[in-house]
């Protein structure tokens, strides 16, 4: 399978019921086509760099999902149609993916990202062997 990731704009004067369903059609718009979904980062409503149909704010959303390769191409297809996309980007990643093995990478990183990192308090000790 190939790995894509897609970030998408969302109309930023959506209510938080509207804007959640956007994205939950494209998460389901996935399984339909037999893509498997890896990733979906939300990463809220932010400044643009540029004003995208006259809106100068979005709610960025970014999938990483793996399928063949009409799974994009739908799923480029329905955000064209949907007048609540401002805009949206695919990329492949790789052209062949295990989607399992994706997910446990995922996974890791989510469990390492909450655990953070040990400060010098939480370290351990230095042991007093061989010192006189």
């Amino acid at each position: 399978m190939r790995y894509y990731e897609t970030l998408y704009l969302i109309n930023p004067d959506l209510a938080e019921e509207d804007y959640q369903s956007v994205s939950r059609k494209f998460t389901d718009l996935l399984g339909k086509q037999k893509g498997e979904l890896i990733e979906v980062q939300d990463w809220g409503r932010r400044p643009l760099a540029y004003d995208v149909r006259k809106f100068d704010k979005a709610y960025f959303v970014l999938i990483r999902f793996c399928g063949e390769n009409q799974v994009p191409e739908e799923l480029q297809r329905e955000m064209r149609l949907d007048d609540r996309v401002l805009k949206y980007q695919t990329v492949k990643l790789s052209e062949d993916a295990d989607p399992e093995a994706l997910k446990r990478q995922v996974e890791e990183a989510r469990t390492k990202s909450q655990e953070g990192p040990k400060s010098e308090t939480e370290e351990e000790p230095e042991s007093g062997e061989g010192e006189e």
